[in-house]
C-alpha cells in the first residue's frame, strides 16, 4: 500500500510540467539550428563512448531531445499520466532524482549493449581482413550490414563477383567496411561522414520506463485501458511490455532504431531504487 500525502493533487505538478516545457523548447531549438547545419544532437545526444562525439554530459542531456514530434508527444503524455500522480505522492525532488537515476541507469545499459554489438562487428570487420574475398564480404554484409546501407554493400558485392579477378575490391571492400563502422573521409561523397558508432541515441524513453514501472510497483492492481477498450492490470501491463521490449532486443529487427534495452535499463534501476526506497524508508513503502 502507498502512503498518501495530505496535499492539494496537482494534475500537473513541477517537475513533470518543467520536464515537458524543456523538452518541447529543445524540440524545437533543434529544428531551427538544422535548418543551418548544426545538429544538436551531436553535442546533447547520447553516443558511444569511442565516437569522437561522445561527451560525459551526454548520459544526462539525451534525455531532453527527442527525434521529431511524434517521439516527443508519446513519451511526454506518458510522462504526464503516470509521472504526475507519483510526483504527487513522492513530492518534487524524490521524483526528480527518481526520474535522472533512472534516465542516467538506463543510458549506462544502452551503452553497454552496444559495447558488445560494436565489439563483435569489429571482431568480425578483423577477422574478414585476414581472408578479404568475396563470399566472405557477403556473409559480413549480411550479418552486420543494416538499413539503407545493405543494399549499397549488396551492389558492390554484385560488381565484385562479376569481376572476381580485379585485387582492388581487397583494399576498397576492407575501406569502406571501415567508414561504415568508424566514419572518416569518403572518397565518394568527398566528405566526412559519420560510422554507426557516431549515432546518436535521444529521448526521454529510458526515464519514462522507469517512471511507468514505478507506478505498477506503487498501484499494481490499478487498471489500464488498453487502446481505451481492454483493463488490464498495472502489474500485467508492466509486466506484459518489458517482456516485448526484451523480446525486441533480442531479435533486434533491421531498420529499429529503438533502444529497448535503455527501456529495460529503466525498468532495471527502477526496480533497484524503490527497493532500496522500500527497505530504508517505510514512510512511503509498507
Amino acid at each position: 500500500m502507498t502512503e498518501f500525502r495530505p496535499q492539494r493533487f496537482q494534475i500537473l505538478p513541477p517537475a513533470v510540467k518543467n520536464l515537458i516545457i524543456i523538452n518541447a523548447l529543445l524540440l524545437l531549438l533543434s529544428s531551427v539550428l538544422e535548418k543551418y547545419g548544426i545538429r544538436l544532437s551531436d553535442y546533447l545526444g547520447l553516443h558511444y563512448w569511442r565516437s569522437h562525439y561522445f561527451r560525459p554530459w551526454q548520459l544526462l542531456t539525451h534525455l531532453f531531445l527527442h527525434g521529431n514530434f511524434t517521439h516527443l508527444l508519446s513519451n511526454m503524455f506518458a510522462l504526464w499520466m503516470f509521472g504526475s500522480l507519483i510526483e504527487n505522492i513522492w513530492g518534487t525532488k524524490r521524483f526528480l532524482v527518481f526520474y535522472f537515476i533512472c534516465g542516467v541507469g538506463a543510458a549506462l545499459c544502452h551503452l553497454t549493449v552496444l559495447g558488445f554489438e560494436f565489439g563483435a562487428i569489429e571482431k568480425a570487420f578483423a577477422q574478414y581482413q585476414l581472408n578479404p574475398t568475396v563470399d566472405q564480404f557477403g556473409r559480413f554484409v549480411t550479418q552486420y550490414i543494416n538499413g539503407p546501407f545493405q543494399e549499397s554493400f549488396r551492389n558492390y558485392q554484385h560488381l565484385w563477383e562479376s569481376n572476381p579477378s580485379n585485387t582492388t575490391f581487397i583494399n576498397e571492400s576492407s575501406y569502406y567496411i571501415n567508414l561504415y563502422i568508424r566514419g572518416g573521409y569518403d572518397i565518394t561523397a568527398h566528405g566526412q561522414v559519420d560510422g554507426i558508432i557516431d549515432q546518436a541515441t535521444v529521448g526521454a524513453s529510458g526515464a519514462i520506463f522507469g517512471v511507468l514501472f514505478a507506478f505498477a510497483y506503487l498501484f499494481p492492481n490499478m487498471e489500464l485501458y488498453i487502446y481505451f477498450l481492454f483493463p488490464l492490470k498495472a502489474k500485467y501491463f508492466v509486466a506484459l511490455y518489458a517482456i516485448v521490449e526484451l523480446f525486441a532486443g533480442i531479435q533486434n529487427s533491421a531498420g529499429d532504431n529503438v533502444a529497448h534495452f535503455a527501456h529495460l535499463g529503466g525498468m532495471l534501476f527502477a526496480f533497484i531504487l524503490l527497493r532500496y526506497w522500500q527497505k530504508n524508508n517505510r514512510r512511503h513503502f509498507y
